[in-house]
């Protein structure tokens, strides 16, 4: 093994010592991070390498005097020489951090939990033309589908052609006339008409209008031939093109989505959201943005923040603001409702509605407001996160009664979250729902 495998196996040992992702969302600094950058601990493995001592100290190969003779001592070991008495592990550890982009978090995260989401764009950037392959009736002469056209005269000439000469000599037997061959004509499935029948009588002399005997006679004696083995045997002469036979190829017109999503993070901030019940938010809260910011092209947020009244407020004060007022979930989903309306309209931005909070909320508030604005809200998914570290509390039933009204539904997800452990679960439960959506 030489030194670029040993650099390969301890750049292996540090990846390997980098934090499991599960254990960083739970439990991680989170703080480290970025908006759009995933900072995760890894323990520094310092690299070997030579180091060429400057100093004139002799060694080995040196020669002469300095060179011991056989069984001589080398003399007492310097100090710092070999090792040395101590207890392993007690020095702290030293760290660096393994960088990753949402979309590398967002890779990462579906191989850990199983999940395989496929946003869907939206909104189109850029038409292209792509293969002719749509048709329409009308275009440029440059344009027109000819090999369509010959196909469909071919069509119609092999279902109108006959064999002339086999019904001419139907119109020599004896007794017959244009009227009985024509009749003959239909039950043999012949595709000629009366006017044809009619001018071919009148072209044949009268001494001929009775060689055979009977029908019966005549079939007996010449031999019909098929339309396809004629035209092997003859070629085509004449094709009979129509009009409405004419077909004019036009490019398809391919559009480019761009993957475009806005998440909506409501949180509620009222006295009772106490520092614990933050931490629950944010740990749950900030993954989800990560990883709907790496599977879409473009991601926007908006934070909104409420109490018994809503506003929008900036992410670096999302997580930490707290306020003394009552709590109204409802208000904060007026606010949503209003900025999705007026900034993203459903029909071009996908949306995610994400609110947190510990299931606090005013009378009926919940049945009466927040229900019905969830079901007038179009979004790919609506998810309520209840954060109650200590158990639920007696007028904690926000979650409860969401859940109850939405079981069932492919775009609503109700969590509970009572500890850092319960976040990977909640963020499945949340990510799970969206992907059988999809």
């Amino acid at each position: 093994m030489g030194l670029r495998d040993d650099l390969e196996r301890y750049r292996e040992v540090g990846e390997n010592r980098r934090q499991d992702l599960a254990e960083f969302i739970q439990y991680g600094d989170l703080g480290q991070s970025r908006q759009d950058s995933v900072q995760i601990p890894i323990k520094i493995v310092d690299l070997p390498e030579f180091a060429y001592d400057q100093r004139d100290m002799g060694g080995v190969g040196q020669g002469q005097g300095g060179q011991p003779e056989p069984g001589q001592p080398v003399g007492d070991p310097e100090p710092g020489d070999g090792d040395e008495d101590g207890d392993p592990g007690e020095e702290g550890a030293d760290h660096e951090y393994y960088e990753m982009d949402p979309e590398e978090f967002a890779q990462e995260l579906d191989e850990q939990l199983g999940l395989d989401l496929d946003p869907k764009g939206k909104t189109v950037v850029e038409e292209t033309e792509g293969d002719f392959t749509d048709i329409t009736r009308t275009g440029p002469s440059s344009t027109l589908d000819f090999e369509r056209l010959f196909k469909q005269g071919l069509k119609r000439k092999l279902a109108m052609d006959f064999d002339r000469d086999y019904v001419r000599e139907a119109l020599k037997v004896d007794g017959w006339g244009p009227a009985s061959v024509f009749e003959w004509a239909r039950d043999e499935s012949i595709p000629v008409s009366k006017p044809w029948i009619d001018e071919a009588y009148e072209e044949i002399p009268r001494e001929e209008r009775a060689e055979w005997a009977s029908i019966e006679e005549m079939e007996a004696s010449v031999e019909r031939t098929d339309t396809a083995a004629r035209i092997r045997r003859e070629g085509v002469d004449q094709i009979p093109f129509r009009r409405e036979d004419e077909r004019y190829r036009y490019p398809e017109i391919v559009e480019e989505r761009e993957k475009n999503v806005v998440v909506v993070n409501i949180r509620d901030v009222s006295g009772s959201m106490r520092k614990k019940k933050r931490e629950l938010v944010e740990r749950t809260f900030t993954p989800l943005d990560w990883y709907l910011q790496g599977k879409y092209d473009n991601a926007e947020f908006v934070y909104i923040a409420h109490d018994a009244d809503a506003w929008e407020v900036e992410r670096d004060e999302f997580f930490g603001i707290r306020s003394g007022g009552g709590t109204r979930i409802s208000s904060a989903y007026e606010v949503a409702a209003q900025r999705l309306e007026e900034e993203y309209p459903w029909s071009d931005w996908n949306r995610y509605v994400f609110a947190a909070g510990d299931s606090e909320n005013s009378s009926n508030d919940t049945e009466e407001r927040v229900i019905p604005m969830m079901e007038e809200i179009p979004a790919n998914l609506h998810a309520y996160v209840e954060t109650q570290p200590s158990g639920n509390a007696i007028n904690a039933t926000h979650a409860e009664e969401v859940e109850r009204h939405f079981r069932g539904a492919d775009d609503v997800a109700v969590t509970y979250v009572s500890s850092p452990a319960d976040v990977v679960d909640a963020i499945y439960e949340i990510l799970s729902t969206e992907e059988e959506d999809q």
